[in-house]
């Protein structure tokens, strides 16, 4: 039966960490995987989620299932958290959540809703985007388009282009939309810029489809959620996938959940209904084990302080690294201009090298990022800073 299966290539992301791991140079620099990590190149786990690890294990008396649409303590937090408390939507009861494993489930899980409900929708995702975006969208049956995001000559968005692009949609079109730190640009939109979005996708009838993967990373974790609180308050319907991974640090544990908003609470019933299926039939029961902690840190008050002390530090520590690279990068390379990376949010930039030189930095100079030159800012740290501008400099003056 399967004789004539042919290898597939490996994910370049993953191809990238196993060659960072073999490689046995002391001075090696990991800015390609995905992945916060401290001044020492560790992926920590928040004190407060280790706390409330502790607790829960020390507690928990079962393993039993939870049921399809998850745990309904940890999808009630999240939406408090991503959307705010007294969120117009949450208030009137138009809101449901559905547990998912990982950001990931939660996308996939939205694209299979669409497809349901409007097998003919495309989902319009920006240039760039991440590059999981097209196979957990596509392998829903959904079809995938483009519209313009990011200025590669200042590191900005091109707004201008983006929003004729989207103008131009039919009704019922899906605009997938990154809440905060762009993954791969980090370039975000400005609050006028969502103020503006908003009128285009209510103008035209388009259905917003938004990935929060950062929240907490970029300005803060009300910042970061402006422009889809903003959505969600003002358009009858809206999807959102919620990923736990980066600001909990639970990667591995496969945590988040996916956010719907209905016009009425009679829709979002039926929304519901349906999610459950499908969740059903892809997955059947999400994990428990990170929501539970996740819903532990967020119900209780002085590990709901610690921890949002403990995003403000990862935050602060990006946006650091961000103004001294920045530096580093216009003392050895002064014929470029790397201030956009200042600019931008989160953990990640396009350097704007090309894939070449790209290849020659990961070569001769041991510092690793994909071949679009994304870097990941938390790879980096006081220790190298100095190190990785002289490799930029070098090659680029090959």
């Amino acid at each position: 039966m399967f004789e004539r299966l042919e290898p597939v290539v490996p994910d370049s992301i993953l191809g990238l960490m196993a060659a960072y791991r073999a490689d046995p140079d002391p001075r090696k620099v990991d800015l390609g995987i995905g992945v916060y990590r401290d001044e020492h190149g560790d992926t920590p786990v928040p004190a407060s989620v280790r706390q409330a690890e502790s607790a829960l294990i020390a507690r928990q008396t079962t393993k039993s299932y939870i049921g399809p649409a998850g745990n309904p303590a940890f999808n009630q937090a999240l939406e408090q958290l991503v959307l705010g408390a007294k969120h117009p939507a949450l208030t009137s009861g138009r809101v449901r959540t559905v547990q998912s494993p990982g950001g990931c489930g939660a996308l996939r899980l939205g694209a299979e809703l669409i497809r349901a409900a409007s097998p003919e929708s495309v989902v319009h995702v920006s240039t760039p985007t991440w590059a999981n975006h097209t196979p957990l969208l596509a392998g829903s049956g959904l079809r995938l388009e483009r519209y313009p995001y990011l200025d590669a000559a200042t590191g900005k968005v091109q707004f201008a282009a983006m929003m004729e692009s989207l103008e131009r949609l039919p009704a019922r079109a899906v605009v997938l939309l990154h809440a905060s730190c762009h993954n791969p640009t980090g370039a975000d939109l400005m609050q006028s810029q969502w103020r503006e979005l908003l009128a285009l996708i209510s103008r035209r009838g388009l259905l917003p489809f938004v990935d929060m993967a950062y929240q907490g990373l970029g300005d803060g974790l009300d910042e970061d959620a402006f422009g889809l609180r903003l959505l969600g308050a003002e358009l009858p319907e809206m999807l959102c996938a919620v990923s736990c991974s980066k600001n909990f640090g639970v990667y591995r544990e496969r945590t988040g959940a996916l956010h719907f908003i209905g016009s009425s609470p009679a829709a979002a019933d039926a929304a519901l209904s349906q999610l459950v299926r499908l969740a059903r039939g892809i997955w059947s029961m999400p994990p428990d084990h990170g929501a539970a902690i996740v819903q532990a840190v967020l119900g209780d008050p002085s590990l709901r302080a610690q921890w949002t002390e403990e995003v403000t530090a990862m935050r602060s520590r990006i946006r650091g690294l961000r103004r001294e690279v920045v530096e580093h990068l216009r003392q050895h390379c002064p014929q470029r201009d790397f201030s956009f990376i200042r600019e931008q949010r989160g953990m990640f930039s396009f350097l704007g090298i090309d894939t070449s030189q790209v290849r020659k930095l990961r070569e001769r100079h041991h510092v690793y990022m994909t071949d679009d030159s994304r870097m990941n800012m938390a790879g980096l740290r006081r220790g190298n800073l100095e190190y990785f501008a002289r490799a930029v400099a070098e090659v680029l003056k090959a």
